[in-house]
């Protein structure tokens, strides 16, 4: 197994989800807040501070990069909803994860944030229309379009993704 990608890599839909499949995947977003806190408390305070895999971020970090990356996502599909096709804002994800704020915050900071944002994100989601699930934003760095659809089925593995990083910590 790939530890740094235990689940696989995302796969990305090329036309539009079906209801149930949109369905699917914001529940995964609705359950995600919770599960971290649950994978969290069995991997301990000194489990979080250790990586999960050689080379790679600490439970700690996977924690705080996964409350950024879903509030950067949140913001893009406002702006997607809300502009025509807006350039989006790459950042440094290792570079945010060194940051002194990560190593100085309580994980449960991040985790309440993401219960929080997760809860009005979801929201939105269940309110948008066929039409809006189509609306697209462009990432620069990876010089594409994502479709709404295409964000949310990103977003959903991308949760899965780090809370499989978090299970790991707990085989060692």
């Amino acid at each position: 197994m790939d530890l740094r990608y235990p689940i696989g890599p995302a796969q990305l839909p090329d036309q539009a989800l079906s209801a149930a499949e949109r369905t699917a995947l914001i529940q995964q977003l609705a359950e995600l807040p919770a599960q971290l806190m649950a994978a969290a408390r069995a991997v301990g305070g000194e489990g979080l501070e250790r990586p999960y895999r050689p080379g790679g971020w600490t439970g700690r970090q996977v924690i705080h990069h996964v409350a950024d990356s879903h509030m950067n996502c949140y913001f893009r599909f406002r702006l997607a909803l809300t502009e025509e096709r807006p350039t989006v804002r790459p950042y440094d994800e290792q570079a945010w994860a060194e940051l002194p704020d990560v190593a100085a915050t309580l994980i449960t900071v991040s985790l309440t944030l993401l219960e929080a944002l997760h809860s009005r994100w979801v929201t939105l989601l269940h309110h948008l229309t066929e039409a809006q699930w189509g609306r697209a934003f462009y990432h620069p760095n990876l010089e594409r379009d994502f479709t709404l659809d295409q964000a949310l089925a990103m977003y959903a593995w991308h949760g899965q993704h780090h809370l499989a990083h978090l299970k790991l910590l707990l085989k060692h």
